[in-house]
C-alpha cells in the first residue's frame, strides 16, 4: 500500500486501519475493542487485549527460529568493554533479572526506578520489568539528587535499580552519593536499592537493604511473561514541566507494541536481522522507543554505545561502529553531526572506514539546519532525514515517507510529512487550520495513534489542561510552524522562540537557518532579548570550527549582512557573539531559553538535565563583555 493510500485510510478509518497493524504482534488474547474511551474520557487503544512487550521482543523470535542472532551489541569506547548478546543470552540475562526482582516482591503494576548508565544491565533491568508487568521509570543516570528524589515521589517506586558509577568521557561519576542524597529528600521510601558494581568504581553499600547485583542475580530463578491488559501502563518517562514539577509520561503497552512495530517498518524501512542505531540515551525517549523496544520487537540487532560523536576517542567514533557491526540506519541528533562538522571538517577521519553498509540517516531531537543537512548529504551520499516528534508522542509525528525503496523528495528545513496516523495542522487562535505557507500553532487532531501518551501519571487534570485545551479537538505539541502546497511540514521552533520586534513576529529558526550557513560557524543559536524601542531583538550566539580563523568583528558584520540580504532590515539582527559551546542538555537540545534569561540579566534556574554547567557560565561572561546592543 503506497504512503498516500496508508495515511488517507489511517485518518479516514483509524480502527481499521490498526486493526489490521496490530496483526503484526502475537497477542494472548486478541483486543475487544480497537478505539474506546476510558472514564475521564480520554481515547485508549486496543482494549481488552491480552500481551506482553518483553514476550514480543524476546521469546517470540526464538520461538520463530531466531535466538542464535545478535540482539544487543554494548560498544563502550570510554570504558573499552565490547559484548553481544543473542536474542537467546539476551531473553536468559532478562529472565534472571525479572526472577530477582521477582523475589523482592515486585509483581505487575509495581514502579522500578532505573538509575543507570549506558550498560547491559540497563535493558536486561527495563525488560525484565516488562516481563513481569511491572512499570519502569528511567531517569538519566548522573541526574542531580533532588530531580531524582522528585521523580520518586511521584512514582512510588518498590525498587531502585542503579550502578557504581557512570563515565563521561574520561571522567568518573559516582551514582551513589546521589543516590543518598535523594533517598533521604524523598518522602517516599523504596525497599531495596540494587546496585551494579562496575569495575571504574565500587560503591559501598550501608544496609540489607542495598545489594549487590551481581548476588542479588546469582540465585534468581528465570520468571516467565506475565500477562498484561493492551491499555496497562508500560512506563513512566518524565519529563521537565514548567511548575517545577515533573511530567510522567505514560505509555502503554498494547499502542506502544504495535505503533513502534509499525514505525520500523514505515518511516525507517528496516526488517528483522537488519542492525539498528539509535545514537542516544536510554534515559530519553529515543533510548526507550529505539534502542530498546522497536529494534527488538522488529527482530533487529541494536546498539549500545557508550560514548560520543567525538573525543571517545575522536570524531571517527561514529564511522568505527557503523563500520564494524554493518549499521543499516542511523539514528541520532543533529547536534552530534555539528559536533563532528566542528571537529572534522573536511571529515578526513571517515576515509579510515568502509561505510557502505550504511544506506539511510535519520536525525532529529532538535530542528536541523540545512547546512549540516547539505554536509551530511555531501558526506554520506546516502538519504538524510530531518523528522520530528516528541517525547509525549513516542514515534515519529513527521518524516520524508519511503515508497517502495524510494525516498520521497526532501527538503532542507522540513521534517516532511505526516506520518500515517497523524492528521496534523496548523492552526490559529481560534483552532482553526491555516492556509498553505501561513504559521501558526501545530496541532494533532484527536484522537491521536496508538504509541502516544494516553494521559501523565496521576495527573489527569494536568494532562487535559496542558495538553488539549488550547486548541479544543487537537493535541497541543507546542510548537510552531507552517505547511507548503504539497503538505510538507515545517517547524519553526517552541512558541516562545518567536519574537516580537517592531510588531513583525519573526522565527528565530529563520535567522539560525541563515548564520549556519557561513563556512566558519559549526554551530549556532538565536534568541530574542529584551529592547525597549522594538519589544525584542535577536540575539547570535556561535561556535565556530575547528581551525577557522576570522576576527569577531568581520564575522559578525557578514552575519548581519547575510541576515539583512535574506530577511530585510525589519529582522534588526546586529550582533552576534562567538562562544566556544552552547549549553545543552544531555540529549543535545539547546538551551535557547536559559540563554535569552542570561543576556536580558533575569535569574534563570537551569535544569537537572544540563550537560555541563559550564557552558552557562561562560555564556554569562561573553554577554558581559560583548552585550553592548543600543538599538
Amino acid at each position: 500500500m503506497s504512503y498516500q493510500s496508508q495515511y488517507n485510510q489511517s485518518l479516514i478509518e483509524p480502527e481499521v486501519f490498526w486493526a489490521a497493524q496490530a496483526e503484526q504482534i502475537k497477542w494472548y488474547e486478541a483486543p475487544k475493542t480497537i478505539l474506546s474511551t476510558d472514564e475521564n474520557g480520554l481515547f485508549r487503544w486496543f482494549e481488552g487485549g491480552k500481551m506482553n512487550t518483553c514476550y514480543l521482543a524476546l521469546d517470540a523470535h526464538i520461538e520463530a527460529g531466531r535466538g542464535a542472532q545478535t540482539a544487543l551489541i554494548y560498544d563502550s569506547p570510554v570504558t573499552q568493554g565490547f559484548l553481544t548478546y543473542s536474542y537467546d543470552e539476551l531473553l536468559h540475562e532478562t529472565a534472571k533479572v525479572a526472577g530477582a526482582l521477582k523475589s523482592l516482591g515486585v509483581q505487575k503494576g509495581d514502579r522500578v526506578i532505573i538509575y543507570m548508565p549506558m550498560i547491559p544491565q540497563v535493558v536486561f533491568a527495563m525488560l525484565a520489568c516488562a516481563r513481569l508487568g511491572a512499570v519502569h521509570s528511567v531517569v538519566f543516570g548522573g541526574f542531580a539528587a533532588h530531580e531524582l528524589a522528585l521523580r520518586i515521589d511521584d512514582a512510588k517506586p518498590k525498587v531502585l535499580l542503579t550502578a557504581s558509577a557512570g563515565v563521561e568521557f574520561d571522567r568518573i561519576i559516582p551514582y551513589k552519593p546521589i543516590i543518598d542524597v535523594a533517598v533521604m529528600e524523598a518522602e517516599h521510601q523504596i525497599e531495596h536499592l540494587v546496585v551494579y558494581q562496575r569495575w571504574m568504581h565500587k560503591a559501598r553499600l550501608n544496609n540489607d537493604r542495598e545489594l549487590d547485583w551481581s548476588d542479588w542475580v546469582a540465585n534468581a530463578p528465570p520468571a516467565p511473561c506475565t500477562p498484561v491488559d493492551a491499555t496497562d501502563p508500560l512506563y513512566i518517562l518524565y519529563t521537565s514541566g514548567t511548575t517545577g514539577k515533573p511530567k510522567g509520561i505514560v505509555r502503554d503497552n498494547g499502542g506502544h507494541a504495535v505503533a513502534l512495530r509499525y514505525s520500523m517498518q514505515q518511516v525507517y524501512q528496516v526488517s528483522p536481522g537488519d542492525v539498528f542505531w539509535a545514537a542516544s540515551d536510554v534515559g530519553w525517549v529515543v533510548g526507550h522507543s529505539y534502542i530498546v523496544y522497536a529494534p527488538l520487537l522488529t527482530g533487529c540487532t541494536t546498539i549500545l554505545y557508550e560514548g560520543k560523536p567525538i573525543k571517545t576517542p575522536n570524531a571517527g567514533a561514529f564511522w568505527r561502529v557503523i563500520a564494524e557491526y554493518g549499521v543499516k540506519v542511523l539514528f541520532t541528533a543533529p547536534t552530534g553531526f555539528r559536533a563532528i562538522r566542528k571537529e572534522d571538517p573536511e571529515c578526513l577521519l571517515k576515509l579510515q572506514y568502509d561505510i557502505s553498509c550504511l544506506e539511510r540517516l535519520f536525525l532529529a531531537g532538535e530542528r536541523c539546519d540545512a547546512a549540516t543537512l547539505h554536509w551530511a548529504q555531501n558526506l554520506l551520499q546516502i538519504p538524510v532525514i530531518d523528522h520530528w516528534w516528541q517525547t509525549e508522542s513516542g514515534w515519529p509525528m513527521l518524516a520524508t515517507p519511503i515508497e517502495n525503496g524510494q525516498v520521497f523528495p526532501i527538503k532542507p528545513g522540513s521534517a516532511g510529512k505526516p506520518v500515517p496516523g497523524f492528521q496534523i495542522d496548523i492552526l490559529d487562535a481560534d483552532a482553526q487550520p491555516l492556509n498553505p505557507g501561513e504559521e501558526g500553532a501545530v496541532g494533532v487532531k484527536l484522537p491521536l495513534p496508538p504509541g502516544c501518551l494516553p494521559n501523565l501519571w496521576n495527573a489527569t487534570d494536568r494532562f487535559i489542561d496542558g495538553y488539549l485545551s488550547a486548541y479544543p479537538g487537537y493535541y497541543f505539541t507546542g510548537d510552531g510552524g507552517y505547511q507548503d502546497e504539497e503538505g510538507y511540514t515545517y517547524i519553526t521552533g517552541r512558541i516562545d522562540d518567536v519574537i516580537n520586534v517592531a510588531g513583525h513576529r519573526l522565527s528565530t529558526a529563520d535567522m539560525e537557518e541563515i548564520v549556519a550557513a557561513h563556512p566558519a560557524v559549526a554551530e549556532c543559536a538565536v534568541v530574542g532579548i529584551d529592547n525597549e524601542l522594538r519589544g525584542q531583538v535577536p540575539l547570535g550566539f556561535v561556535v565556530l570550527k575547528t581551525g577557522t580563523q576570522i576576527e569577531e568583528p568581520i564575522l559578525e558584520m557578514e552575519l548581519v549582512q547575510m541576515v539583512r540580504d535574506r530577511l530585510g532590515a525589519l529582522a534588526c539582527f546586529k550582533q552576534a557573539i562567538v562562544v566556544k559551546r552552547l549549553p545543552k542538555t544531555r540529549s543535545g537540545k539547546i538551551l535557547r531559553r536559559i540563554m535569552r534569561l542570561i543576556a536580558d540579566k533575569k535569574p534563570y534556574q537551569a535544569p537537572s538535565t544540563i550537560e555541563d554547567w559550564s557552558t552557562l557560565e561562560e555564556i554569562e561572561e561573553a554577554c558581559r563583555e560583548r552585550l553592548t546592543l543600543t538599538i
